[in-house]
């Protein structure tokens, strides 16, 4: 089994759909630290299981915007964390840090 890991930075804002009060449901941002995992038995004609810069691209789709402008869920960071693992080809785990002592993580 071919192992691979990509960490990013993501600056991007949300509010939060919550039934009790909370400063989370005012818009505010974060600077999202994505950490991604990918794994495969097998690996593509470059020898890559995929491109780093292609794991880029995926990530980045919410840097510098309101997420919920671009999602129809609720932008936890739990929900963001399965959003990256259902789009990213081969993610099996993603963590999504909001501050350096509060994260998420979704996995396989």
């Amino acid at each position: 089994m071919y192992y691979i890991s990509k960490e990013l930075s993501v600056s991007g804002a949300h509010k939060l759909t919550l039934p009790y009060e909370s400063k989370c449901r005012e818009l505010h941002g974060h600077n999202w630290r994505v950490k991604v995992f990918l794994k495969s038995e097998t690996l593509n004609e470059n020898g890559m299981i995929l491109d780093y810069t292609e794991i880029k691209k995926y990530v980045m789709v919410f840097d510098h915007k309101c997420i919920n402008d671009l999602v129809e869920f609720n932008p936890t960071a739990e929900n963001i964390c399965k959003y990256y693992c259902d789009k990213i080809p081969h993610c099996y785990r993603v963590e999504v840090w909001e501050t350096d002592n509060s994260w998420a993580c979704y996995e396989i």
